[in-house]
């Protein structure tokens, strides 16, 4: 046996008999993520240090404060660090340290009355659940105005920042100048030249004439078609998400998640959606992100969140996936391929707006289960990295998902709370190595908050 296995051997040893310990004292077992890192007496950079750690250090979290953990040192002694400074391992059981540790009465005002848990929010029920329109109505009735958002934001004292943010999607964008230097030719221009083509080649073949009505689908629709499928769209799945799992029956929680993240979307280049925010009765740990500004967590992610800036940190990555279009365009694939094999693009009325009916009867066929559909990995690292920039914009610091994240991946790998996120993101350890692949560098100046 080589010295360098026995090393590893011995290290490994030394990190299971480390977590098996601190799962009989109440612990939360971590190791070390960076190079050098220094435990201070305190949860303050200016405190002395109590203990210098090297990288894959096994350490002990047995408390949080902030976004500070507190750590089990040797001789008895504690220390401090801050949430990116350790990586926590996955807890073992379904605990994972929940209720001892990171958690034991940090949700505070956070915490909402338990309820029987509804059927857990798999890809089934979801499909199947009728559309709640009484559920819908009550959800935008707890709206906030920006107004509203902006004093309630006063009294956490969060600031407005400008932050550069160049992954933003941002509207009007794609106005301009074609290539050759004229006036892009607007959809609608574009659509009049295809049906005068159409006509002309009908008259050379039906075959040919049916090709190019399945081609006139394929042209791009304007900002203004597709912030109307939006509007139209984010209700339909709303309320049918509501259909599966009904707002959690205090006011008080909704109201607060509707100002948080209204001052949040405020900060984002999409300010003027009509942003609507609830939480639903459902144990596990997930959230959705409908089309149009419609966002819903559950009761089992809010009550892990220890403060405001912890359910800002979660809405910020929903935020971007409203701002950015992601589930949008995956309803968009599902009709541009509709299109492709020749299917009626026709518009309907859909009561928010108007609505390509292959859009429409997507969601009416398979419910709002387009909110379990996988997306592109990058879709969301870049989410996880907004909402970093939406927390410093909202005058929070960008680590506030970082230590949301780190609590998710205590209750460990093989969570039936988390079944269901698992399916449709990548792992919590992967997003982790994502946000720190990336850095803060650019959020630098927000880190101190």
């Amino acid at each position: 046996m080589t010295r360098t296995t026995q090393r590893f051997l011995l290290s490994f040893l030394a990190m299971a008999t480390t977590g098996l310990l601190a799962a009989a004292n109440g612990l939360t077992p971590a190791t070390v993520a960076k190079p050098s890192v220094q435990a201070r007496a305190k949860p303050d950079f200016n405190a002395p240090a109590v203990a210098t750690l090297g990288k894959d250090a096994p350490v002990n979290v047995s408390g949080q404060d902030g976004l500070w953990f507190k750590l089990t040192l040797e001789g008895g002694k504690t220390g401090y660090v801050r949430v990116n400074e350790v990586r926590v391992a996955y807890g073992t059981k379904e605990t994972g340290g929940i209720g001892q540790t990171l958690f034991t009465g940090k949700a505070g005002k956070g915490r909402v009355s338990e309820t029987a848990s509804v059927r857990g929010l798999d890809e089934s029920a979801l499909k199947t659940a009728g559309f709640n329109g009484e559920q819908l109505a009550l959800m935008e009735s707890y709206r906030a105005t920006p107004e509203e958002a902006e004093a309630a934001a006063a009294k956490n004292r969060w600031q407005a920042t400008d932050v550069a943010y160049a992954e933003e999607y941002k509207p009007g964008q794609g106005k301009g100048k074609s290539r050759n230097g004229k006036p892009e030719s607007t959809q609608a221009e574009k659509r009049a030249r295809f049906s005068v083509a159409r006509g002309l080649l009908s008259q050379l073949g039906g075959r040919m004439g049916g090709a190019m009505s399945s081609g006139d689908k394929l042209i791009g629709k304007s900002e203004q078609e597709v912030l109307e499928e939006e509007l139209a769209l984010g209700p339909m799945i709303a309320g049918r998400v509501l259909g599966a799992a009904p707002l959690v029956k205090d006011p008080k929680v909704q109201r607060r998640v509707n100002l948080i993240g209204r001052w949040m979307a405020s900060r984002t280049s999409r300010p003027d959606l009509p942003w609507t925010f609830g939480v639903i009765d459902d144990a596990e740990i997930n959230a959705f992100a409908a089309p149009g500004g419609y966002i819903l967590i559950t009761r089992g992610l809010y009550q892990l969140l220890a403060n405001d800036a912890e359910v800002a940190a979660v809405l910020g990555h929903e935020l971007s996936h409203v701002v950015q279009q992601d589930h949008y365009n995956v309803i968009r694939k599902q009709e541009t391929q509709g299109a492709v094999s020749g299917m009626a693009l026709s518009q309907v009325n859909t009561g928010g707006g108007v609505a390509g009916s292959l859009a429409r009867n997507y969601i009416e066929k398979h419910g709002a289960a387009i909110m379990m559909t996988q997306l592109d990995r990058n879709a969301e690292y870049r989410a996880d990295h907004a909402a970093g920039i939406y927390l410093a914009r909202g005058g929070s610091n960008p680590l506030e998902l970082y230590a949301v994240l780190q609590k998710m991946t205590a209750l460990g790998s093989t969570s039936p709370r988390l079944a269901s996120l698992y399916k449709t993101h990548p792992s919590l350890d992967k997003r982790l190595d994502a946000l720190d692949k990336r850095g803060y560098d650019d959020l630098q100046a927000y880190l101190d908050r």
